[in-house]
């Protein structure tokens, strides 16, 4: 195991908290961070990281020719790493080409090809979904006999319950595909997948050496497709280990059986399950090769006193991570800020939603100024995060839903493709002080 002053890793992504867990274990740090992190503005620590830019952090080639144009193409780095979903596979191919620590390319791609990931999990003997691979969405006349049920089409990796939609006929499988063409989507290969009924369960965790360290389980307020198709703000609150330690029992054998099925030994992880209540089963969803999105590391870290992604960078570099498990009394949670369409001019401040009751950490995605869709294609697109704590799930649940109300009351966007004369009058009542846009009649000075 190499000591600090003799490491040196690659990350793919300019992810905070890992880059935090990078400075503090390893001598050197060269991170890689692609248009959209740099023009977002990413927070990166002032010492011990070289920033390097690159088209794209999921590219091999483009990896490799950024390495090679910074000189570092031969460097003997100690690990390659990346917390990014679309990066996964290439870490592996790097640090495979580099001759050093990381993830297995061909185990990366079992956590992120949905329909070989459940093949791997039905042949461990787990109930998971049946499903159907759509080599082309685009065409899916070959599939008109195929006998339907209530199904569920997403592409075949992607995240953020991206494009995903249910179906239950040939004819609504044929309208999304028209739908899918005429938007032009870059993603042609699909899953239709068994619809599984019950709760949605996640879970995140820690695997070193093929044993799970630990894992946190949570609980969407309600299933992602529906919240997604309702165009709803996703929201998930963490599951305690003793006042429901009977979700952990019930869990803890299908997490093990999956994560050794896809092939992992070491690393971070995020599953998602199904929990059928009135038969008492739990079926496996899909799972990742990374922590959760939204605010999990945050939430993890307050609940069990454990940083997700300092594990994630020490598996990387073969370092076992020494865990401190403290489970935090009452509820914890985090909620996804939707916002609405348009140009967004105000919105309340950070330090104003932490001051509020529950409010444990609070972030915009979006700056003013930026603007919002119309509809969201995923649950990443949000206006914000925050994390919100309660003495109970009852307490949490409702200063969730007071919080939300209070970012949507004191929130000012300007609806896309008003009139002037629409826009002045809307300018003009949300600050009648300033109509600068107004006017009377002009009238010459008098001689």
């Amino acid at each position: 195991m190499p000591e600090r002053q003799d490491t040196s890793i690659l990350n793919l992504g300019v992810d905070r908290y890992v880059l935090r867990a990078c400075q503090r274990h390893a001598a050197e740090t060269v991170a890689l961070c692609a248009p959209e992190p740099w023009d977002f503005g990413p927070t990166v620590p002032e010492e011990g990281v070289r920033i390097l830019r690159a088209d794209d952090t999921g590219n091999a080639e483009s990896v490799l020719g950024t390495l090679y144009r910074a000189g570092l193409g031969e460097h003997r780095f100690s690990a390659v790493h990346s917390g990014e979903e679309f990066g996964l596979v290439t870490a592996g191919l790097i640090a495979r080409q580099l001759g050093c620590s990381g993830i297995d390319p061909v185990v990366a791609l079992h956590f992120r090809d949905k329909a070989l990931q459940k093949s791997r999990v039905r042949e461990a003997g787990l109930s998971t979904a049946a499903t159907i691979v759509i080599d082309d969405i685009h065409d899916v006349g070959h599939l008109a006999d195929t006998p339907f049920a209530r199904s569920v089409l997403k592409p075949l990796s992607y995240g953020g319950t991206g494009y995903t939609a249910t179906v239950s006929d040939h004819a609504g499988l044929e309208e999304l595909s028209r739908e899918f063409r005429s938007g032009q989507l870059d993603r042609r290969t699909f899953l239709l997948e068994e619809y599984m009924e019950g709760e949605e369960w996640i879970a995140d965790g820690v695997v070193f050496d093929g044993e799970v360290l630990f894992f946190a389980l949570g609980k969407y307020g309600e299933p992602c497709l529906d919240a997604m198709r309702g165009q709803r703000p996703l929201w998930v609150r963490a599951m305690d280990p003793q006042a429901e330690s009977w979700a952990y029992d019930l869990a803890g054998p299908m997490v093990r059986g999956a994560v050794e099925a896809l092939g992992m030994t070491s690393g971070v992880f995020h599953m998602e399950l199904f929990h059928d209540a009135a038969k008492g089963t739990l079926s496996f969803g899909e799972c990742a090769a990374r922590r959760g999105g939204g605010l999990t590391e945050e939430q993890v870290l307050y609940k069990f006193n454990v940083d997700l992604a300092e594990c994630g960078v020490l598996c990387a570099l073969g370092k076992r991570p020494e865990l401190d498990v403290k489970v935090r009394p009452g509820a914890i949670g985090h909620t996804h800020v939707v916002g609405r369409p348009g140009t967004i001019l105000g919105y309340p401040s950070v330090e104003e939603l932490e001051e509020l009751p529950g409010v444990e950490y609070a972030r915009y995605e979006h700056p003013i100024g930026s603007s919002l869709p119309e509809s969201f294609q995923f649950h990443g697109q949000s206006l914000g995060l925050m994390l919100v704590s309660g003495n109970d799930d009852m307490e949490l649940a409702d200063r969730i839903e007071e919080l939300r109300r209070y970012v949507d009351e004191r929130l000012v966007v300007a609806t896309p493709r008003m009139t002037f004369r629409e826009h002045r009058r809307w300018y003009e009542s949300q600050w009648p002080h300033h109509a600068v846009l107004g006017g009377g009649v002009y009238a010459p000075p008098q001689r």
